[in-house]
């Protein structure tokens, strides 16, 4: 599933001024037997000279292997599609497998790379997100997650508690909001997208699919689409920020006094406010539900039509598996991620203290993946599209998601040849 998740950790303005210096080269004639490693541009500064530095520790460490690295900014997703459908894909590439890649045997299984003490040291949903029919097909380098960040000193003049359910959300919202600044940030659209759609749903405690089709009730998701609206109409949302809701400029600038964000902009948000901040999971939809958030990120896998698939094989256990102080020093040495692997996390110190351990509380005790191997893209439109209806043009709620149901069945049926 494609949520705006999986393209979280990169900085889109950055990315943005790099596409259009085409500063980037593939391999060379010369290079002809290398090994080809594709990932997309990350915008924390350092990231690309580090990407550069553990492939030339690999190539030290194998002699006669040589690996070529590019990082690709822009719309990286489509560039390795395109490719692999070509059959001209990278050996080795950063990339979220879905059942289209499997089907197609587009990526291969990694289950010789993973023994179980191996697989049991990875954060469990990643690999559940990573493993289909008991095969797996990628490897976590970063897991990225989100909270709502709230001011302290903001929520403490409004006599304001951290909310805990999506009605207590819309509430303080609304009396956070003053001339001065909004009171919540959750991106420019006001959060009609199927990112916020699969938190509301998750939050009911429910699921967005399995092989029956829909996993979530109308009933129960119709009042959380129709707090969001509220949200939208209630004239206390901040619309129209410099930056959308990834980037943590509107929370800083104090333009608004609580912004859904990710883990990644927590340095920045405590270089500039310092202790005046506090995060707490997306509330629960109801009271039978459970606050939640996202555990997302980005993997790496191998190509299964790869002529160098043995060396590709080689580097990925080298550099992404054996080497776990490459895993923290990606994590936690540029930007602000989790490591997958528990071990590295353990023996973090960045992790161990203060609101960074907090943020690991929230996601051991309500991370949820966002991501199924049955969701389809044309689902994830279907989603996002009954939510605008909702959200911006008043439609009713029961009646526009009962028709997303049978659009997403629909499409699960056709995919599944029933």
């Amino acid at each position: 599933m494609k949520f705006v998740v999986f393209l979280i950790g990169s900085c889109v303005a950055v990315a943005a001024l790099l596409a259009a210096r085409s500063v980037l080269v593939g391999p060379s004639s010369g290079d002809a037997d290398a090994l080809v490693v594709w990932f997309h541009q990350y915008g924390e500064a350092g990231t690309n000279e580090a990407c550069q530095r553990y492939t030339r520790a690999f190539e030290q460490a194998h002699p006669g292997l040589r690996a070529k690295l590019s990082m690709f900014p822009g719309d990286y997703d489509s560039k390795v599609n395109a490719a692999l459908l070509a059959g001209q894909g990278p050996d080795v590439f950063e990339h979220e497998p879905t059942l289209d890649d499997v089907r197609n045997k587009r990526i291969a299984p990694l289950n010789d790379l993973l023994d179980e003490s191996v697989r049991t040291d990875f954060h469990p949903l990643a690999m559940e997100a990573l493993t289909f029919e008991g095969k797996v097909y990628g490897v976590r380098a970063v897991i990225d997650t989100g909270f709502v960040y709230y001011r302290r000193s903001m929520l403490r003049a409004a006599g304001v508690e951290p909310p805990r359910t999506l009605h207590e959300l819309v509430d303080a919202t609304r009396k956070l909001t003053t001339g001065k600044h909004k009171g919540l940030f959750i991106g420019n659209d006001g959060g009609t997208n199927s990112h916020f759609g699969g938190l509301i749903i998750l939050s009911a405690g429910e699921k967005l699919i399995d092989r029956n089709g829909c996993g979530f009730s109308v009933p129960r998701i119709a009042p959380g689409m129709a707090m969001l609206r509220e949200l939208n109409q209630s004239g206390s949302l901040l619309i129209g920020a410099t930056a959308d809701w990834w980037d943590p400029s509107a929370f800083i600038n104090g333009e608004c006094a609580m912004q859904w964000c990710g883990l990644w902009a927590m340095p920045a948000i405590r270089k500039a406010l310092g202790d005046d901040f506090g995060i707490v999971a997306w509330p629960a939809l109801d009271e039978r539900g459970a606050p939640v958030t996202f555990v997302g990120g980005h993997s790496l896998c191998v190509n299964a039509a790869s002529p160098r698939r043995r060396q590709a094989l080689d580097y990925l256990r080298w550099t992404w598996i054996d080497n776990l102080e490459i895993q923290a020093d990606w994590n936690l040495a540029y930007g602000f991620h989790l490591p997958p692997r528990q071990t590295v996390e353990a023996q973090a110190a960045a992790l161990q203290s203060g609101v960074p351990a907090e943020a690991l509380r929230i996601i051991h005790r309500h991370g949820r993946s966002m991501r199924d191997w049955l969701w389809l893209p044309e689902m994830d439109a279907t989603l996002t599209s009954a939510m605008a209806a909702i959200v911006k043009r008043g439609a009713e709620p029961r009646d526009e998601l009962n028709a997303a149901v049978e659009r997403i069945n629909r499409a699960l049926d056709g995919f599944l040849g029933r």
